[in-house]
């Protein structure tokens, strides 16, 4: 008989906003990934949901992330009533254009929101800016602290933003629970200057890209280098011109293999111990694992992430990388910067 699952584990921030440390992302439901049946997909919601997997991440422009929410809150009224709703952490993002942000356009999108997740108020509304030569982004952030303070809005987080934008958003006065960034053992630089600041202001991060689109798994050890052809999703293609830019196929496949090594001690998977290494990094509220609703189900096998922790030759091992790989700090810029070229 097979030992129990563990159960998931949580972070609670300043304000008692609950997050789930391993995040079920929402951007394979976007388009990006192919075809998504909105009926087993809301179906499927329901099994992380039970499994403890509770916090969702997605966003405005996710294709119908925000409505299947909205629909998997009503089937969860129905199945188990409507307290079962505080056991639901959703966190949404919006990404207008850099133009001016009266108040009148910050509520709106926030309004659209709240009406396709079925919910009066949001728990986490994360705001990305794509120019920062336009400062309208502290006026939006801004309305979204006062919405906050209506009641329509539970925290105000970012996306993507730098540690010099984070420093003058922090100096307006704004009030910002969490940043999402990339963060994986291939891609550091979080490390640099964002979290030794979020530890000096007690603001959170969740990390994305953890896997690498999943190239950080047991499926690309001991694989030649892909061409592009067979890389069809785009966070495949994505991350794989990380790991070019970090230091190449080769020296990913000797990555592959110590990973292999520390997760076969601990009786994991490759994936299992990428996400735990960043899941115990200062300020590190969860990592997000996307979700591939109603194609694929691996909540089962991410659980695993709460069965084991790192020991000192193992983050020895991991870290020993950053010496042979290239510096992406210097080669990218900071957290987010290569979505501002």
């Amino acid at each position: 008989m097979s030992s129990p699952l563990p159960r998931p584990v949580f972070t609670t921030l300043p304000g008692g906003l609950r997050v789930c440390k391993l995040l079920n992302g929402l951007w394979q439901v976007s388009g990006a990934h192919g075809k998504i049946d909105p009926v087993a997909a809301v179906k499927n919601m329901l099994d992380y949901h039970e499994a403890g997997l509770t916090t969702w991440d997605l966003a405005d422009h996710y294709g119908p992330a925000e409505d299947f929410i909205g629909a998997f809150r009503k089937k969860l009224v129905a199945k188990k009533g409507q307290e079962a709703l505080k056991e639901i952490q959703a966190f949404t993002k919006w990404v207008p254009r850099p133009e001016p942000m009266p108040c009148k356009v910050v509520e709106a999108a926030l309004d659209v929101s709240r009406r396709r997740m079925d919910t009066p108020c949001i728990d986490l509304l994360q705001f990305h800016w794509w120019d920062y030569d336009n400062n309208a982004y502290i006026d939006a952030l801004k309305h979204f602290s006062a919405l906050r303070d209506e009641g329509k809005l539970g925290h105000v987080g970012l996306t993507n933003f730098d540690t010099e934008r984070l420093r003058r958003i922090d100096a307006a006065g704004v009030k910002i629970a969490l940043n999402q960034v990339q963060f994986s053992i291939v891609d550091r630089r979080p490390e640099v200057e964002m979290i030794p600041f979020c530890q000096e202001k007690g603001i959170y991060l969740t990390a994305y890209g953890s896997l690498c689109g999943g190239l950080l798994s047991d499926r690309y050890l001991g694989k030649e280098e892909p061409r592009n052809s067979v890389l069809n999703t785009a966070s495949l293609r994505k991350y794989k011109q990380m790991i070019d830019a970090w230091g190449g196929w080769d020296l990913f496949q000797s990555l592959l293999r110590d990973l292999k090594k520390i997760a076969d001690k601990h009786k994991v998977s490759i994936a299992n111990v990428a996400v735990r290494y960043i899941m115990e990094k200062p300020m590190v509220a969860g990592v997000i694992v996307g979700a591939r609703l109603g194609t694929s189900d691996n909540h089962e096998e991410n659980l695993r992430v709460f069965s084991f922790q790192l020991d000192d030759e193992d983050r020895q091992i991991i870290d020993s990388y950053g010496k042979k790989s290239r510096n992406l700090f210097k080669i990218i810029g900071d957290c987010g910067d290569e979505y501002r070229r």
